[in-house]
């Protein structure tokens, strides 16, 4: 993931970047330099040449990586594209809240071949409750105009990542979004750990308010005799209940394989850590003096990439530790203790996987 802007053109009220305890985005350079753009281009290429590999996937993300404009997006998928070998096949993607997303821009992903995904959490009041501008107005009319240009482009378009609310409707949200057709819907639980909890979530109670949000969107979803969208979390559930793989890291065992270059070149673990503690994303490294492959040997990489063997005590005794995997690593965090506990959202997943394994089973009675 290449951070290309590290402001935003919005004022979300949740937002983990901007929100939360960690504030070093402040010290970052607004945009990429082109300097760091070269350098990432080059440890990109080398870390393709010393692994073999044939696929990479490229992120360009932010703040909102559209304020970085069309002239830098441009240059750095020809910088990454001219350093890495040819049989390596790139895949692009880009996440932005769509207020910039114009027939110019869209025009540039058609030709570069990036994938958008665009921000947005339901119809006009579910969304402007939160994701508003920094003077207060609602971001709903401006976001929909931009999905109605993307849907032109179907190709290019990557899905809707929505943040649970749940003060929000959920089945009127997960409708609200159908209407723009999105391919995919990512629900998103908002970042929380144990010393700071999420909104309506009480550490150690046994109460599943983000699963009982869920569950209906599942059974409406589900039970559609054909998906009208996919939705990541829950094909996720059902593929490693049937044992295959996870395709979010919100959910199963796999190793994170996801590393981040910010404005400045340094060298990031995932954004969700931003909400623990300040500077519990950081690993000191930067693109000018280390490789991919020193950042992978960190201890913070390194605790993500032992699977089941790294979960706590309580996770690995759970019936259902290889479908959740212990949910999203920032949501075991607990002052003290870092992260050697279950996710601060234990019984939603718990819930949401049950019912998951019950429908499937159902269904299978019934064939």
């Amino acid at each position: 993931m290449l951070k290309i802007h590290s402001r935003c053109n919005l004022s979300c009220d949740y937002c983990y970047v901007y929100t939360h305890i960690d504030q070093t985005w402040r010290n970052q350079p607004t945009v990429m330099p082109d300097q760091v753009i070269e350098l990432a281009a080059r440890r990109v290429a080398e870390h393709v040449d010393a692994h073999d590999l044939d696929a990479v996937t490229m992120i360009l993300h932010g703040g909102e990586p559209l304020l970085a404009g069309k002239a830098v997006i441009a240059r750095t998928v020809e910088a990454v594209r001219a350093a890495v070998r040819p049989q390596t096949r790139m895949s692009w993607h880009v996440q932005t809240n769509g207020l910039l997303l114009d027939d110019e821009f869209l025009r540039i992903f058609a030709r570069y071949g990036i994938r958008v995904g665009v921000s947005l959490d339901g119809g006009r009041v579910h969304n402007d409750r939160r994701r508003v501008y920094a003077n207060g107005r609602g971001s709903y009319a401006d976001v929909a105009s931009a999905l109605r240009r993307l849907a032109e482009y179907p190709d290019r378009y990557g899905g809707i990542l929505c943040t649970i609310h749940l003060d929000n409707d959920p089945l009127a949200v997960y409708r609200e979004l159908l209407a723009f057709a999105p391919p995919r819907i990512d629900f998103l639980l908002p970042h929380g750990n144990w010393t700071t909890p999420p909104p309506g979530r009480s550490p150690g109670g046994d109460d599943a308010p983000y699963a009982d949000w869920l569950v209906p969107i599942f059974d409406e979803w589900f039970d559609a005799p054909a998906q009208p969208t996919g939705i990541r979390l829950f094909e996720s559930i059902l593929d490693l209940l049937l044992g295959g793989s996870s395709g979010t890291e919100a959910i199963g065992a796999e190793p994170v394989d996801l590393l981040i270059v910010e404005t400045d070149g340094s060298i990031e673990q995932g954004d969700a850590l931003k909400t623990t503690e300040s500077g519990m994303a950081a690993t000191g490294l930067h693109i000018r003096s280390a490789s991919f492959d020193d950042a992978l040997a960190h201890p913070g990489f390194q605790a993500r990439q032992t699977g089941i063997d790294g979960l706590s005590a309580t996770c690995r005794a759970c019936p259902v530790v290889r479908v959740c995997g212990g949910g999203l690593y920032a949501h075991r965090y607990r002052a003290g203790s870092g992260f050697d506990n279950p996710s601060v959202y234990c019984p939603d997943l718990m819930k949401l996987i049950r019912h998951a394994q019950g429908r499937i089973s159902e269904q299978l009675l019934a064939s």
